[in-house]
Parts: C-alpha cells; structure tokens; sequence
C-alpha cells in the first residue's frame, strides 16, 4: 500500500507541475463569458454595448464576441488587484457585471463563473489523476499473488479501484463540456463534480447496490429456510436493508430543493458530502472485500507443496466429518493428489484444531482419522491439535512445518468463503501460504462471507476510523471551500 500512496503523491506532483508550465507558457489570458439578456442579445457589441472597468489598470480586454447569447472577451492581467466590470448599453443601461481578481503570479480569477487562467489544463490534469490512480490501484490488484495477496491493502486496490475509475467518468464528462462549450458549463459546475465525488459515486453505483443487495436477501432467505434462526443468520438480510436504506437518502439528499442562505448552503451540502463519503468508504471496503473474496475462493495453488494445512472446525459428537469440515479434508487430499501423480511429490497434511468443550476429540485427530480412509499415509500426516482459532491454526502449524522444512512452501484448505480471512491470519503469523476453497451450498456462501468481511473490518477498526475521517475530512473540506 505505501508503494501504491507514493506512486500517486508522485503522480500529484508530476500533474501539479504540468498544470503550472502549460500555465506558464500557453495561457496568459482568460476569457470571460458574461450572459446578456433577451434585449442585449440583438445588439452589435461593437457599435451597442460599452464596457466599463472599475480599475482599467488590473486588466487590458480584448474585442468582444457574441456566441449564443453569451458575451465572451480576452483579458490579460496588467498587474495584481481586482476591478469590476460593468457592460452597458448605448443609452447607459446596466446588462451585466463582473469581478475579476488578478493574484500575484498574474492568474486572473472570475468570481462570478469560478473560472481562471488555464481552468482547463487543471480540468484536465484533474481527471488524468482520477484515470491513472485507478489504473495504479487496478495494476496492484493484479500483481498480488500468492501469500502476498491476502493482505488490507489488497482489499484498498480494489475496492477504490472502482471509486477513482468511477470518479473518471464523472470528470471525463465535466471536462469535456466545459472544454467545449465554456459558455454554458461553467467551472462552478466541474467544483461540484470535485466536491460532490462521494455523493456521484454513490449515485452511479445504485444498480450494482440494488442489484447486490436482493441478491444477498434472496440467499439469507434461503439460509432462514435451512438452518434454524440464529442472530448471525439474519446479517445478509441486515447488510441489505442497510445498502439499500443507505442509497435511498442518498438520493434523496441530491434530489431535493434546497432554500437558504449561502452560509447554509454550504453547511447542509458538507453534510451531504460527509455521509455520502461514509457511505462511500463502506460500499467501497464491501467491494474489495468482495472480489478478494471471490478470487481467493477460486485460486488453485501450483502443485510443489511440501505441507497443505487444513483448517478444522465443529465435526460431530461420533467423530466423523460433517460436510464443510470433509469439504476442506477433501480439497486436501484432492490437490494432495494430483500433486503426486504430476511431480511424484508427496507433502505433508496438517490436519489443524485443538479440541472443544463439546467435542469427543481434537479436530485434528477427527480429520486424520479421515485422511486415513482416504489413503494418506501415516508417515505424511502431522497433527496440529492444540489451536482454538484461525490465528493459532496457522501460527502452531508454523512451528510443525518449521521442524520439517523452515523454507518448505505452504497451502492450506478451507471452505470458499474462509480462504482471504486465514490467508491474511497466515500472513499474521509470517507463515507465507496460498489457499484453496472447498465449496459450499449457494445460499450458504454469501451470509458466511459477509460474516468474514466484518470480521475482517474488526480487526482494524482503529485503521479503517482513522482513514474514514481522513476521507471525511477532505471532501467535507472541499465543500466547504468550492460551494
């Protein structure tokens, strides 16, 4: 993750750059648009309207140009200040006004439309740095592989992936109208496009939301039907209502007419902002936790494993395997195998889990009894059978391996939706390891990985709070700022 932050803070600074040379060496004027009214638009500038300037020596104008029903002027700075400008028509009548700022470093500000000198390089810079941090965050998904693919920053690669991808788009088109006609689409426009970069997230992500969320509902529904109604049987259903309530403020938030001053203008749409960020940050996490999910759930390890680790959990009171804990022995043996018959090489299996309060035996002693029946040899299995959770599993089998083969490469089967979570507790315990998936019943996966996801999230809520208030803060900024 600190590479993918450095490649962008150099990206920045290489933009910010670009935006101040082309500044430096191509635009050295500004071209105002002012609206004329009904009335004015039928004059002749050059022989019907007169411009006024409050302080002629800010500024030097340019010969007027028309351009429907815009009145359009050049201006370059003579020296830093500010001045009015007042259009009138031949008999003295007021058409429009003006303030135009002149800075230091001669960049001439429009204060009515938002607009200045070499508005749109830093448009365009703008929306380059959007396309390109998605490309960076897209290039670091793929790259990760094997155990260093179960990791956070993983799971940041592709989750705001989509939001800088996204927030393109929305740029991409602001850009381009203001480029093409600066007359009608303002800058005023493209700083609500800045600023308001959660809330359009949110609002062009509303079909993968709803899309999603019935998906989810219809599985923990099918859940309920199969298995008796528990608390963490209804955090699909939960996860749902929360997704699709969430949207739709959302949506309500942008569209509803706001009346009021400037001041609390400013002040509802930092609200406005703020929530949309929070609600943002969440969708995004869900996102990447979703496809890490997914793509660990389908990853088949290379077959030149010295140990496969497998994974225990509740077996029955008779010692023999329910179906998820034979899913993942079977996976074991499986890729156990078919790595023998492809390179002759014979690995160790770690059966892995101590012994509950309700359980006849250690997990690991019922999962090598089943390996048994399968035709692992004795001699290549190595019972860990102290471990209580996915932690001690892979930092107890460490040491196991270890005595074998300190540079031995790992793998380690468990169900579907468990492999990202264990990969990352295997990173944990520095025990490098790639996982495979044993599968479940459909309307099983998608409530258990939801389960994972915010198991994942609780082990770093410290983090991710710290990092949702600097989103916070940034764009509740910006809208306070570009309002």
């Amino acid at each position: 993750m600190k590479q993918a932050a450095k490649q962008i803070a150099i990206l920045a600074a290489a933009l910010f750059l670009i935006c101040i040379l082309c500044r430096v060496l191509f635009f050295r004027t500004y071209t105002l648009v002012i609206p004329l009214n009904a009335h004015s638009t039928q004059m002749d500038p050059a022989k019907d309207l007169t411009l006024k300037l409050e302080d002629p020596d800010v500024i030097d104008v340019s010969p007027f140009e028309r351009r429907d029903g815009y009145l359009m002027f050049p201006v370059s700075p003579r020296q830093p200040g500010r001045t009015w400008i007042d259009i009138k028509s031949g008999d003295g009548e007021n058409l429009a006004t003006a303030m135009v700022h002149v800075d230091p470093f001669m960049t001439v500000y429009d204060r009515s439309t938002g607009g200045f000198t070499g508005d749109s390089a830093v448009l365009a810079a703008v929306t380059l740095f959007w396309l390109l941090t998605g490309f960076i965050m897209v290039w670091h998904f793929s790259r990760s592989t094997g155990p260093s693919f179960y990791a956070y920053a993983t799971i940041y690669y592709a989750g705001f992936a989509m939001f800088a991808l996204v927030t393109f788009v929305v740029m991409f088109i602001v850009t381009v109208r203001h480029i093409a006609q600066p007359f009608r689409y303002s800058m005023l426009s493209a700083y609500t496009a800045i600023e308001g970069a959660s809330m359009h997230f949110l609002l062009l992500t509303t079909p993968l939301i709803v899309v999603f969320a019935v998906a989810m509902a219809v599985s923990n529904i099918a859940l309920l039907r199969h298995e008796r109604p528990r608390l963490k049987n209804f955090l699909g259903i939960g996860v749902s209502l929360l997704l699709l309530l969430g949207t739709a403020l959302g949506w309500y938030f942008f569209t509803r007419v706001f009346q009021g001053s400037e001041a609390e203008l400013r002040a509802v749409r930092t609200v406005e902002n703020v929530y949309a960020t929070f609600f943002a940050y969440f969708e995004c996490m869900l996102a990447g936790s979703i496809l890490c999910g997914v793509r660990a759930a389908k990853y088949e390890p290379a077959k030149d494993k010295d140990f496969i680790v497998i994974l225990g959990c509740w077996f029955r009171k008779d010692g023999t395997l329910p179906p998820l804990l034979r899913g993942r022995a079977d996976k074991a043996v499986a890729f156990w195998k078919k790595q023998v018959k492809d390179t002759g090489k014979e690995a160790y299996l770690i059966p892995s889990g101590g012994q509950g309060r309700d359980e006849c035996m250690p997990e690991a002693q019922a999962i090598r009894n089943y390996l048994l029946t399968q035709g692992i040899p004795e001699d290549r299995i190595l019972c860990e059978d102290k471990s209580r959770n996915t932690f001690e599993n892979m930092s107890f089998s460490k040491v196991i391996a270890n005595e074998q083969d300190e540079k031995g490469r790992v793998a380690f089967s468990t169900t579907n939706y468990h492999v990202f979570r264990s990969g990352i507790y295997a990173n944990l315990a520095h025990f490098p390891a790639e996982g495979m998936g044993s599968g479940t019943k459909w309307w099983f996966w998608p409530n258990a990985f939801m389960r994972e996801c915010v198991g994942l999230m609780q082990n770093r809520w410290k983090q991710e709070l710290l990092m949702l208030f600097l989103l916070i803060a940034f764009f509740g900024t910006l809208s306070m700022i570009l309002v």
